[in-house]
């Protein structure tokens, strides 16, 4: 697969699975086979309430998480009014 080379000289895969729309069984599937055929590069968000599924597929799959980059999105309503400041979102949980 192609990659990008960022900056700070890692590279990145140019192609990926994005799990928008999926539910969380979906997801986890998805996720597993992805990493399996070779993909290294996964989307997901808060919004798609699928992200613990995301995780499990990753897990499932045996591949080691430093090889993986994953990228979400979480709410912006409870960062951008303060009541979360300093807390790290759910997402970037162990």
């Amino acid at each position: 697969m192609m990659n990008f080379t960022l900056s700070n000289g890692i590279s990145m895969p140019v192609v990926g699975i994005g799990t928008f729309m999926m539910s969380p069984a979906q997801a986890q599937k998805a996720v597993y086979d992805a990493l399996i055929c070779g993909y290294r590069m996964i989307d997901t968000a808060q919004a798609y309430m699928n992200e613990r599924a995301v995780g499990r597929g990753m897990k499932e799959s045996g591949v080691p998480r430093k090889d993986i980059f994953l990228s979400t999105k979480i709410w912006g309503k409870p960062v951008s009014d303060g009541r979360n400041r300093g807390k790290k979102p759910r997402a970037f949980r162990n």
